[in-house]
């Protein structure tokens, strides 16, 4: 395991410094230049030149790439050019928000997806209901089910608080009732999703021969599905939900605003909206090394799933 770890961290380096630096040059140069971003189209030579010569923006790229590196591995971010705030601050206000948001979902939609469709000998009821929640998962966006969600039960049944976020200092019960509704709109996609793979793996898993030799030892069929099956059905599903991780950004993005949620997607869309970059490229190095570090998660939990598969 410990040569694993090492293994999948030297090839992190070189894997961050290559999207990071795409992610430089897509902001910085690809979008436009920032201070014509900044100013707008009608702004004068002069005025460009002068924001240029202010914040660097007129050295060689590779240059302001390393220096806004170096200083972001120590933290600094540098100053919003909205808010005139530090950007690590921000970031650190908005993050355990929408990490929190996200574990929650990517945690609902593996178990939800596993467990409903390992039942053995499950009703046709539970199975056309798991087929239509797929369904609904993957072709509804997340704005149309978010509002849905919040004119059910918080508009007709009063159930739920309709938006907002209060942190868990305000107690443990207020802090889940508003993460109820943004939780589900943000796992139902993956729980489709998921549930597709999941139950053409466990399908082909439960063909096999130790599952017969399983069955035939008189084991029952709980056992048989989640003991014997499962480990060996659920390996895919690991591998998506790390990939997923990176995809969950953009769901928070509506999600957080549907539901005036103060995470990183409501903060991204602020720097767009005001053309920050500064917040702009922090967020998506927070985003780039968080996908990096969830594949790598997704890896060592290959063998603690399933000990007999050995990552080379």
């Amino acid at each position: 395991m410990g040569t694993v770890i090492v293994r999948r961290l030297v090839l992190v380096v070189p894997t961050v410094l290559l999207l990071t630096s795409l992610l430089f040059v897509s902001v910085t140069k690809l979008l436009g230049t920032p201070a014509t971003m900044m100013l707008g189209e009608e702004a004068s030579p002069k005025a460009i030149a002068e924001l240029n010569a202010r914040y660097g923006f007129d050295r060689p790229v590779h240059i302001q790439y390393f220096e806004w590196l170096g200083k972001a591995l120590t933290g600094d971010f540098g100053r919003s050019y909205t808010s005139h705030d530090p950007v690590g601050t921000a970031i650190a206000n908005a993050f355990p928000v929408t990490l929190e948001l996200s574990c929650w979902a990517i945690l609902l939609a593996v178990l939800a997806a596993v467990v409903l469709n390992s039942i053995p000998n499950s009703s046709s009821i539970l199975r056309k209901v798991v087929v239509f929640a797929n369904l609904i998962g993957i072709t509804t966006p997340n704005f149309i089910l978010g509002i849905g969600l919040i004119f059910v039960f918080s508009v007709e049944l009063g159930w739920l608080p309709t938006t907002g976020w209060v942190p868990w200092s305000d107690g443990v019960v207020n802090h889940l009732r508003h993460m109820i509704m943004p939780v589900l709109t943000l796992s139902a996609y993956y729980f489709g999703a998921f549930s597709l793979v999941y139950r053409v793996e466990f399908a082909d898993v439960y063909r096999r021969l130790y599952i017969r030799t399983a069955r035939s030892k008189g084991l029952s069929p709980a056992t048989v599905a989640f003991k014997h099956a499962m480990p060996n059905a659920i390996l895919p599903v690991i591998t998506l939900a790390g990939l997923s991780m990176g995809h969950l950004m953009g769901g928070a993005v509506v999600t957080e605003t549907v539901f005036s949620m103060p995470g990183i997607g409501r903060l991204f869309v602020a720097a767009i909206l005001g053309r920050d970059f500064p917040v702009m490229l922090a967020i998506g190095m927070v985003v780039v090394v968080g996908v990096v570090i969830m594949n790598l998660v997704a890896d060592l939990l290959y063998t603690l799933v399933n000990p007999q598969i050995r990552l080379e």
